[in-house]
């Protein structure tokens, strides 16, 4: 039997639609990206193949507008210096309070490096198993590169939980020399801990703990990063000292900054936290008031600090 030329036609072109809808389907090799677009990136799935996508507005925080955090800069600056200059450095973990500078830290040494190199790609935690991906397409670029992943936690039985361990020491593939891991979380073992596993805990006759397997599991991914950086609520004065800094960034004058005193710590009152964070976004307000010709004007009445905010 033969095919007419009309129904050949047809017969290829709809192989031609089934083979571009399978292409759209299978998974593709990670493409590097224009590595002159910008200082950072973002790993993005496209069903079941990924790309790095420039970020074309880099959060352009610098290290001296992060304050009351002096020791944490110190040692994230040490260890980032470190890597630039191709020594040896340690992936890192920063855990603690919310809103207390951990992300912005890590954006500010991106900024403070990149002319020397050093290049960021963020990372979503549901994409962390695409991580030897990554590594591979890195390895041989002359840049160092900081895989940032943000508010890190796990629940049980994620795949990427055994992917970033794998990567930060276990694989028999190891990150190349250029590559590290900066992650923040307000977990410090990036797991769920309940009270149970207490229980699994057994002493010794001369006194000696032995955690249970359900615990070595949790503590064993966040030992893998070789330097901890913990963060702590601030107090009140750390918390009115980073109101000025951001209102002096913002162009507030000083005279108008002493006003802002009683308003700041009601707006903290009303949050609920005297973080960074919420400094930065009282600061905003304030500004944006002042500039815009609706002055603000401070409470009469003395407020006093809130339960349970001061650093422990």
């Amino acid at each position: 039997m033969t095919v007419s030329a009309p129904s050949l036609d047809a017969l290829l072109q709809r192989a031609d639609q089934l083979l571009a809808r399978l292409e759209g389907v299978l998974p593709h090799p990670l493409a590097a990206p224009d590595w002159g677009a910008s200082i950072a990136y973002r790993y993005r799935k496209r069903g079941a193949s990924g790309l790095l996508q420039p970020v074309r507005q880099v959060a352009g925080i610098r290290l001296k507008d992060l304050q009351e955090v002096d020791g944490q800069k110190e040692r994230l600056l040490r260890n980032t210096a470190q890597f630039v200059a191709g020594q040896p450095a340690n992936n890192v973990l920063l855990t603690g309070a919310r809103g207390t500078g951990k992300s912005s830290l890590i954006k500010a040494c991106l900024n403070e490096f990149a002319d020397r190199g050093l290049r960021l790609i963020e990372v979503d935690k549901a994409d962390l198993i695409d991580l030897p991906d990554l590594v591979d397409l890195v390895a041989d670029r002359p840049e160092r590169f900081i895989v940032f992943c943000d508010d890190l936690s796990f629940d049980e039985g994620e795949p990427g939980y055994k992917a970033l361990k794998s990567i930060l020491d276990g694989s028999i593939a190891a990150a190349s020399d250029n590559l590290l891991i900066y992650a923040t979380s307000n977990r410090r073992h990036l797991l769920p801990e309940y009270m149970k596993e207490n229980l699994t805990y057994q002493h010794t006759e001369d006194g000696e703990v032995h955690p249970g397997e359900g615990v070595e599991e949790k503590i064993s991914l966040s030992e893998r990063f070789g330097l901890w950086i913990s963060f702590y609520p601030f107090s009140q004065p750390e918390y009115l000292a980073i109101v000025a800094q951001w209102l002096r960034h913002f162009g507030v004058a000083e005279a108008t900054i002493a006003t802002a005193r009683q308003p700041s710590l009601v707006w903290a009152l009303e949050r609920g936290s005297r973080s960074g964070r919420v400094a930065y976004q009282f600061a905003r307000d304030w500004a944006g008031r002042e500039h815009g010709g609706d002055a603000p004007h401070a409470p009469s009445t003395e407020v006093p600090a809130p339960d349970g905010l001061d650093r422990v």
